[in-house]
């Protein structure tokens, strides 16, 4: 299969009278006006990676090179279906750091971002986390912080809280929300550590990132951050 075949059968599945999408900001100004979308869903997106799994990078590059959102969604899902079988996993994983202008919108991140990124710095130097915290570009930040949600599900929780921190006085609201959905997935595992984040820095949070972060705390826990915050 090339990657022509699969945008062919990309179109096929997309809807006949046009789409518009409710998830994405795209006005001129906003973070995806650059972006294109079709209305093919997500399962669909995911049968055709199955079909697909065995592209070639170098046809992989064509589809992440796309400006159709769909398509490099579909690249990237093809990608952690390779990496999750790979033997030579650095090989995928130097291939995505490669392309990583095209992960470029908040749905793309979330998922490639803990499934390779995270899942290849478990047990390895992830200096490259904190370069991409300082980043300019909005979406090297969100994809530093949802690439600790690999580490999250293996109970390490250290560049987590280190990320969060660093991104407390970051201004996108992109980035409020993600950092507060690590911290409440943290905050499933060990509330502790997630309280104990709260207590030095809830003042500091913005609220959106708060609201996230707290969210599966009992009610009262809740109040009293959220009370504390309007003082």
């Amino acid at each position: 299969m090339t990657a022509l075949e699969l945008k062919q059968l990309l179109y096929s599945n997309a809807p006949k009278n046009g789409f518009k999408p409710m998830f994405f900001k795209t006005n001129p100004g906003d973070y995806a006006e650059h972006d294109k979308f079709i209305g093919v869903s997500t399962p669909i997106l995911k049968k055709l990676a199955q079909q697909a799994e065995k592209l070639d990078l170098p046809q992989i590059s064509l589809l992440l090179a796309s400006p159709i959102n769909e398509e490099r969604q579909l690249a990237l899902f093809i990608l952690i279906k390779q990496y999750q079988k790979a033997h030579n996993k650095e090989e995928i994983y130097q291939f995505l750091l490669r392309h990583l202008q095209h992960v470029n919108n908040w749905n793309l991140v979330d998922n490639v971002a803990p499934a390779i990124i995270g899942a290849h710095l478990l047990n390895k130097d992830k200096n490259i986390l904190l370069t991409w915290t300082q980043s300019a570009d909005l979406w090297e930040r969100r994809i530093a912080i949802v690439a600790t949600y690999y580490f999250i599900k293996h109970n390490e929780f250290d560049y987590t809280l280190k990320i969060a921190t660093m991104l407390l006085s970051d201004t996108h609201d992109l980035i409020h929300k993600a950092v507060g959905w690590m911290l409440r997935e943290m905050g499933k595992r060990d509330e502790l550590i997630l309280r104990e984040f709260l207590d030095q820095y809830s003042l500091h949070m913005p609220r959106t990132m708060l609201r996230y972060a707290i969210e599966r705390l009992p009610e009262t826990t809740r109040l009293y951050y959220l009370t504390l915050k309007k003082q």
